[in-house]
């Protein structure tokens, strides 16, 4: 199948005002979608979310306007997490949902990430025939200064909404459980979580502490949330908390800290997570599905309850393709991507919490002493800025690095070495049962890159 040029792992992302998120662009973008919507929906209704950037509202605008000219009708669930904008886009019959975010990213980039009316994210073959309307569209526009540059639509939120995927997650607990007796930091990363996590968990008994819950349009993830959670790790042991969560930008992901201030990924929720629901009998076909990224400790720990791990590539769009062709009910990403497909159909940071909350009130054991059992394998994620993404096996010095290291840990380690699917970087990833030997490869395989194509 032919490979989308805008569309990556994880929708269009960019630098907000620039190709391919400048403002005629943009329009045409949701010209191309609405195109698309009405080969196949009766009525043509698309729910738009944004997360908290200053960009987000006037990119909303724009895709509306797009949308309106081929006849779609736009309605605003203003800032909203992403999976609660998949969630209602499903559950209120639209014919597609459109979440403007760049999910953990800085404030100057954006995005627009495309669900269908499942609430599924768009398939790569609709994502291909957008893109495709799209281009026919810039080719035929004419003057990119021109009306179409400025033809957005005014948007008025219903926060009506929100209030209706809060109770969806409310009603997903066991009946009569709640979550007094504890109490949890929030670290909102001053982004779409800021709107509704600290109202959640309060509603549901917790003491609740937040932090980074103030978004000013130019502050989402700046330091803080699932990226930058040092100062929630300080502040979950001072304020003699029982769990901190960390979220991103749009709380599609998040990530927990222990009350000794010990950080949890997402390969420790789904040990928990797996562990919990095997006990219970839950777990479908002892099965857990996670990315190439998950650790080597998760795949031994799991294996000692007879529970399998299979990986795919880094993706939740892939975690989930596969769940869903194996009938798994759980899977993940270490970045805290976490999908309970019973629940949901896609990841989501707050639906997370809530479970791992769920199993520690269940369980009576803190959440330090449910994650005991999981024995971290030393692994080290090196980022390398490159000038273009060159296929890996055309770049020797990078080669002979890797090969060096897959010889010196054979069976007891791994080398995962990929480009970022929504930046120009390299990712080298090194793990391994020594932390030294580790760091040296990692080091050398990072160094090969930045000397053959650096930026």
């Amino acid at each position: 199948m032919k490979q989308t040029q805008l569309f990556g792992t994880d929708g269009i992302r960019g630098s907000a005002g620039e190709y391919p998120l400048d403002r005629r662009t943009v329009l045409l973008t949701g010209r191309a979608l609405g195109q698309f919507l009405r080969r196949s929906h009766a009525e043509l209704r698309v729910l738009l979310g944004e997360d908290t950037r200053e960009s987000s509202r006037w990119i909303a605008e724009q895709l509306a306007g797009g949308l309106a000219h081929e006849g779609v009708a736009s309605v605003s669930a203003g800032v909203i997490t992403t999976p609660g904008l998949a969630y209602l886009a499903r559950i209120n019959g639209f014919s597609a949902g459109v979440m403007i975010s760049a999910s953990h990213n800085s404030y100057r980039d954006n995005g627009i990430k495309v669900f269908a009316h499942s609430g599924y994210k768009l398939p790569d073959e609709g994502e291909l025939e957008v893109e495709e309307n799209l281009f026919r569209l810039l080719e035929s526009a004419g003057d990119p200064h021109g009306e179409s540059a400025a033809a957005g639509s005014r948007l008025q939120p219903d926060k009506s909404l929100r209030a209706h995927y809060e109770d969806f997650l409310c009603a997903l607990l066991p009946e009569g459980m709640d979550f007094r007796g504890l109490r949890i930091a929030l670290d909102c990363a001053n982004g779409a979580a800021s709107a509704i996590a600290p109202e959640l968990f309060a509603r549901l008994g917790a003491r609740v502490t937040a932090i980074h819950a103030s978004p000013d349009g130019r502050n989402i993830n700046l330091d803080c949330g699932s990226l930058h959670p040092e100062q929630l790790q300080a502040r979950v042991p001072a304020e003699q908390a029982d769990m901190g969560i960390a979220f991103d930008g749009d709380a599609d992901r998040a990530l927990f800290v222990t009350s000794q201030g010990r950080l949890v990924d997402g390969d420790g929720v789904l040990f928990v997570a797996a562990r919990h629901m095997a006990a219970q009998h839950r777990l479908r076909n002892c099965l857990v599905v996670g990315t190439v990224m998950a650790n080597l400790g998760l795949e031994v720990a799991l294996e000692r309850d007879g529970i399998r791990l299979l990986r795919t590539p880094v993706g939740d769009k892939y975690v989930l393709e596969e769940m869903l062709r194996r009938n798994s009910n759980l899977g993940g990403e270490q970045c805290g991507h976490i999908i309970f497909s019973d629940d949901h159909t896609t990841g989501d940071g707050l639906l997370t919490a809530l479970r791992l909350l769920e199993i520690v009130k269940a369980t009576g054991r803190p959440l330090h002493d449910l994650v005991s059992e999981l024995r971290v394998y030393p692994q080290l994620l090196v980022n390398v800025q490159v000038r273009e993404k060159v296929p890996v096996e055309q770049l020797p010095e990078v080669g002979a690095a890797i090969r060096a290291a897959e010889q010196h840990f054979g069976t007891e380690g791994r080398v995962i070495v990929r480009y970022s699917g929504t930046e120009r970087l390299a990712r080298v990833m090194v793990e391994g049962r020594e932390l030294e030997q580790v760091e040296r490869h990692a080091g050398q395989i990072a160094a090969a890159f930045r000397s053959s194509i650096g930026a």
